[in-house]
């Protein structure tokens, strides 16, 4: 049946980023609808942060497009250009391939809620332009020298 059971899917605390970058986000909670339906071109994460907690490190993708919706709370957008306030009905676009560093931040009183979806691009080359990290198709956090942690 194509119809998801919330509760029946595990929800996962954090992120895998490597010491220190792990902090902002270890609150963050994802459950991987996507996964949860069978879904490979594309993933969907329902997303809860807590007040002060980070979606990620600013990143952008070489081969990944990113959407993400708001549902509940209201969420700070940080990129290249500035900030955004994101209320409930709120959308934004990430397209791949821009350069334009992202994240969210839930700088409010309540917990945020969301939608994450994007796709998955096995080529796909994420980088962190505020702090010396990246990652590629091997899943391996590395330095921006190519060592890893």
């Amino acid at each position: 049946m194509p119809k998801l059971d919330l509760a029946q899917i595990p929800t996962h605390e954090g992120s895998g980023y490597p010491a220190p970058f792990a902090t902002p986000c270890a609150q963050r909670l994802r459950q991987r609808l996507g996964d949860a339906g069978g879904l490979t071109d594309f993933g969907v994460n329902l997303m809860r942060l807590p007040p002060g907690a980070w979606s990620s490190q600013r990143h952008t993708h070489s081969a990944e497009d990113e959407f993400v919706y708001v549902l509940s709370g209201t969420l700070t957008l940080i990129e290249d250009e500035g900030e955004t306030l994101l209320h409930p009905g709120d959308a934004a676009t990430f397209p791949k391939a821009t350069g334009n560093g992202h994240h969210l931040v839930n700088r409010g009183a309540e917990t945020a809620t969301y939608l994450e979806i994007g796709t998955r691009n096995p080529a796909d080359h994420t980088t962190y332009p505020d702090i010396d990290l990246q990652v590629a198709d091997d899943g391996i956090y590395k330095r921006m020298d190519g060592t890893p942690y």
